[in-house]
């Protein structure tokens, strides 16, 4: 099992049931908003006009700096990173995702950016650089001691929660999207098709011919 089998299986797992709904609402930007209010708002059916302009000002609103962006790019790729199947977390705009979401759901603002904050300064301390300027393998190494909260150290378990969360967040950005629906290969409901009572079913009630 690879990596990202894995997080199919654990990582999405772990997800509370109030981040996987507010993830199938409308996670960043509407790729048709350039067309205009009334057919971004067309391309939403079924969603309440107070619920459409409450997004619309959530989408135009800044929580995370450019920084804090790249960062959690950084972070989402690591997490998911580009496979032969399909591409990685950045590829699926799961950055917009989370920056939607923190402005959508508060309670995630403070956790995430203190998070951000603690990563930074453990990057600094180790390296005297920030984390987005460190190598992958340093990254990696940074990652790994907060990734695993049964192995980590006492000291990493602020580390622990920002990363728990952090991969909740990208687990559910990345399988809501188009790219990690067709990862998954769920194709949702289809037609079938029916071709009649099966013979033998038929030969069983002596209703051959019928």
């Amino acid at each position: 099992m690879n990596r990202r089998d894995s997080l199919k299986f654990l990582g999405i797992g772990a997800l509370s049931a109030a981040t996987l709904v507010e993830g199938c609402k409308s996670p960043g930007k509407n790729p048709d908003s350039s067309k205009g209010d009334k057919a971004a708002d067309a391309a939403q059916p079924g969603r309440l006009p107070n619920e459409i302009a409450r997004d619309k000002k959530l989408n135009e609103e800044k929580f995370f700096n450019d920084h804090e962006m790249a960062t959690i790019t950084v972070l989402a790729d690591i997490i998911i990173p580009k496979d032969a199947k399909s591409g990685s977390a950045s590829d699926a705009k799961v950055p917009d995702f989370i920056e939607f979401i923190v402005k959508d759901m508060p309670e995630h603002q403070i956790p995430m950016r203190g998070g951000l904050r603690w990563l930074d300064m453990q990057s600094l301390n180790r390296y005297n650089q920030p984390f987005v300027a460190l190598s992958n393998a340093d990254q990696l190494e940074i990652v790994t001691a907060i990734a695993y909260p049964n192995k980590a150290r006492p000291e990493m378990q602020q580390g622990v929660a920002f990363f728990n969360r952090m991969r909740d967040l990208t687990a559910t950005g990345f399988f809501t999207s188009k790219m990690g629906i067709e990862d998954l290969g769920y194709v949702g409901n289809s037609p079938n098709v029916w071709n009649g009572v099966p013979e033998e079913i038929l030969k069983q009630y002596g209703m051959e011919g019928v």
